[in-house]
């Protein structure tokens, strides 16, 4: 059958690993989620088989575990502590390398190749973060050449979730649990009783393409289509999280002098976890390298953590010396300048930051905690 943008046809698991192998034709790498070192991580994999079949992660502030399911369920995951941000923006990239040849400081190509990646069973909260460093990297003024060939040579097969975790509040952000956008697949898995099926859809011309390379596949029946409303359904009411982003801007900016900020630096450890299991916080560094010979240098570009004490120094001095200036400058941007900067809120409601962070902070308690103290402060209005 010809098969159309847009549209949703039902697959089994059989036509899933068929799926992995046409993009493995097509000369992608393909990346999913497997277990590795007691978490579930982004790896190469050759075959599904090597998806955590049958498991799930556990989440809770401040803790992260495995356990197995009653299932085998290819994707009843929620998230691991990466993200997809590192094949988009990598911890460590050479930006620039030179070479002195008959002496002259010749520049040479950067070491660091650009790969087709295929990204299979990220979630729609990953797939936001990517298209909210869509905006950061290629939509502004400046293009980072990098991230532009590497997004280029992308393919996206997204996995709606029909379960939350703890940690969730995707439905908050507008970004979870049913993918809108972005994507060239998305495949909702549904498993009742003894039917293990797959709902996927089409998203892209390059979507449209893989799939018609599968055989035997068909419409998804309207029974189909009723059982995934109804999963993702109760994911969004299962929300384990939630936070109000009406006038959360304003919130944050009118009330960066509220003594809460000061209650947080008592627990807060200035670690830095939160930025660096963030799948958009892109604060970096740049190292530049000489040989001592004087021949050769290196340029590159590093992750960093606004949560370090010297990523704020300017002009002989530390602007943000203390922990609560650190954690205010990262959850006011998060939630509030980055609206400014970029049109959207800085977090896509995965909730890493809660699950990593070695003291338990749980961000939207925070928020929530600001937002009471302040309804509380209002001048209560009396009729005349």
């Amino acid at each position: 059958m010809k098969i159309e943008k847009n549209k949703k046809y039902l697959l089994s698991k059989e036509n899933i690993s068929s799926l992995v192998q046409i993009l493995q034709k097509q000369k992608f790498k393909t990346i999913a989620p497997v277990v590795k070192d007691e978490t579930i991580l982004y790896d190469e994999i050759q075959s599904i088989d090597e998806l955590p079949i049958g498991m799930t992660d556990v989440h809770k502030a401040g803790s992260y575990s495995l356990k197995k399911r009653k299932d085998k369920a290819l994707f009843g995951y929620n998230v691991g502590p990466q993200s997809c941000k590192k094949f988009l923006f990598p911890p460590k990239l050479t930006l620039l390398q030179t070479k002195k040849i008959d002496g002259k400081v010749t520049v040479i190509k950067s070491s660091d190749p650009v790969e087709k990646l295929a990204l299979i069973g990220i979630k729609p909260c990953e797939l936001s973060a990517i298209l909210v460093q869509d905006k950061i990297f290629i939509e502004g003024d400046y293009v980072d050449s990098y991230y532009k060939q590497q997004r280029d040579n992308l393919f996206i097969v997204t996995t709606n979730c029909t379960e939350t975790a703890y940690s969730c509040f995707c439905d908050s952000m507008k970004t979870g649990p049913e993918a809108t956008k972005g994507f060239d697949l998305a495949v909702t898995e549904l498993i009742d009783g003894k039917n293990h099926r797959f709902v996927i859809k089409t998203g892209s011309a390059a979507g449209v393409k893989v799939l018609s390379n599968i055989e035997g596949i068909a419409l998804a029946p309207d029974d189909a289509l009723a059982l995934e409303e109804a999963k993702i359904s109760s994911a969004k009411n299962k929300m384990g999280r939630s936070i109000s982003t009406e006038n959360l801007k304003e919130l944050l900016l009118d009330n960066l002098n509220h003594p809460y900020w000061a209650e947080i630096q008592e627990r807060c450890v200035s670690c830095g976890n939160c930025t660096m299991v963030c799948p958009t916080c892109f604060c970096s560094d740049i190292l530049d390298e000489t040989s001592l010979s004087g021949e050769d240098s290196k340029r590159t570009r590093l992750w960093d953590s606004c949560f370090s004490k010297d990523y704020s120094y300017i002009h002989g001095g530390v602007v943000r010396a203390s922990i609560k200036s650190r954690y205010r400058q990262w959850l006011t941007h998060k939630f509030a300048s980055w609206v400014d900067q970029f049109d959207t809120f800085g977090c896509v409601g995965c909730g890493r930051c809660i699950v990593w962070c070695p003291v338990g902070i749980d961000v939207t308690e925070e928020i929530n905690a600001i937002e009471q103290d302040v309804e509380k402060m209002k001048p209560v209005e009396v009729e005349a």
